[in-house]
């Protein structure tokens, strides 16, 4: 028997509350490029990275309001960035690092060792 709410509609399973994520074989280059163009996602990328854990969006403090920051939070993972997944109520983010290198080599570290500005 499912499990329902209170309001008798059936329970989101933790699998349902996982966003798509894209296969990386599926990606192109100009995508991820693309994603990497705004300083912002960039921090993020960098920020993942330096935590070298699953964080959630709220504790990387970003010059964007949340609804601007969900909209980063998206577009990483779409160009395949990033994998998030639910832990309660808290929306987790992870470096696709392994994943990634694989299919752009050398690309996540260039990007994280170059200044932001020049």
């Amino acid at each position: 028997m499912a499990a329902s709410t209170r309001r008798g509609t059936p329970a989101a399973t933790a699998r349902d509350r996982v966003p798509p994520h894209p296969e990386l074989r599926m990606i192109t280059l100009q995508q991820v490029l693309e994603a990497l163009v705004d300083p912002v996602r960039r921090q993020i990328v960098r920020e993942l990275d330096a935590a070298g854990q699953d964080l959630a969006c709220g504790v990387i403090e970003l010059p964007v309001s949340k609804s601007t920051a969900t909209h980063h939070f998206h577009v990483l993972r779409e160009a395949g960035l990033i994998r998030q997944h639910y832990v309660g109520t808290s929306r987790l983010n992870a470096l696709r690092r392994e994943e990634f290198e694989e299919s752009f080599p050398g690309l996540l570290d260039a990007l994280i060792a170059a200044p932001e500005q020049r």
